[in-house]
């Protein structure tokens, strides 16, 4: 696996739109100021600020910002603005064999996953599953400290990450951005209730994953990973509100197509990121969960910090990591970055 250099301050962070548009633009505001407060450099590519209905721009115009942002000699890591639906448009344009050989930080999640899987398995490129532009740095007053946290620790060291600790609170909570009223006070939070083992046991092996809406539409391409001996980590977007989850139906229909095709008979270990679920369904979905994986023995640790709630940690894709759930332990032993 090709790995980046760490980010160190007075590095080019690249702002690149691989998927959704910039519908609210204080939020990238709010972004750049505090990663410039930080002692970083912030470059914007052409179709960060733009809107094309649902998506930033055309593919090809996405694509050439992605493209321009590895090549380019002043820009240390790439970060995406934020998610949406149409990330994949890009693949078609992309050169691999030229990010292979520019290997940079790319940082993102949601519809990233796209990307994360392109870069792993046609790049070779260790990227990391974690904040977006609008949607953490651009937090108010500032990013959560937690998301800073696991942030640094992934980019900016060249250090293993380590033993993962859950955050102390976190929030679901939707302030509207379109009305601005994330403007007008910090997201309230609740006490984060840890980590829960669903199922027991030791693993270790490669880590690989992301946003499961995502990944089932990768099957049958050559953006398909193997997944022999890996751990798993998977998550959920919102629905069609985006302070909801995904409805329960289509979360068990896209567990049974991982089933089917294979992926659970592969895994060595399972983590499953907090969901926005109310309690009963919280409930109902970690029984369909149980049940689709029922077959198998692997440990599972769910209610990590990963994905669409707030704080998030950041995951270097494809770096060693085990789990065991005597000792409560989620660690990562290998580090995303090199010298």
């Amino acid at each position: 696996m090709q790995k980046p250099k760490p980010l160190k301050k007075g590095d080019t962070i690249g702002i690149v739109a691989p998927s959704a548009g910039l519908y609210f633009p204080h939020r990238l505001d709010n972004a750049i100021k505090f990663i410039e407060s930080q002692d970083y450099k912030v470059k914007e590519f052409p179709c960060t600020r733009k809107v094309n209905g649902w998506e930033a721009a055309p593919a090809k115009d996405r694509a050439k910002d992605i493209m321009d942002a590895f090549l380019d000699d002043e820009v240390n890591a790439i970060i995406a603005l934020t998610g949406g639906t149409v990330a994949i448009q890009t693949l078609r344009y992309l050169d691999f064999e030229k990010i292979r050989e520019n290997p940079k930080i790319f940082c993102g999640y949601s519809d990233n996953t796209i990307l994360h899987f392109a870069f792993y398995t046609q790049a070779d490129l260790v990227t990391f599953y974690g904040p977006c532009v609008a949607t953490q740095f651009g937090e108010y007053p500032k990013p959560l400290d937690y998301i800073l946290e696991y942030f640094n620790k992934a980019v900016a060291s060249i250090e293993p990450i380590g033993k993962v600790h859950p955050s102390d609170s976190w929030t679901a909570e939707f302030l509207d951005w379109s009305k601005k009223l994330d403007l007008t006070r910090p997201r309230k939070l609740e006490k984060n209730k840890g980590f829960e083992w669903l199922r027991g046991g030791k693993a270790e092996g490669k880590i690989i994953g992301g946003c499961l809406e995502s990944i089932v539409h990768l099957p049958g391409t050559k953006y398909w990973p193997d997944y022999k001996d890996k751990i798993l980590f998977l998550e959920i977007s919102e629905g069609q509100k985006v302070d909801e989850a995904d409805p329960l139906p289509y979360v068990d229909w896209y567990l049974e197509q991982l089933d089917i095709l294979g992926v659970f008979v592969n895994i060595k270990g399972l983590v499953f990121g907090r969901p926005y679920y109310n309690k009963e369904d919280l409930a109902l979905f970690k029984e369909k969960l149980m049940k689709r994986t029922e077959r198998y023995m692997f440990p599972i640790l769910f209610g990590a910090d990963i994905g669409h709630t707030d704080p998030q940690i950041t995951i270097p894709m494809g770096v060693d990591v085990v789990l065991d759930s005597e000792t409560n332990r989620f660690e990562f032993l290998e580090s995303g970055v090199k010298p």
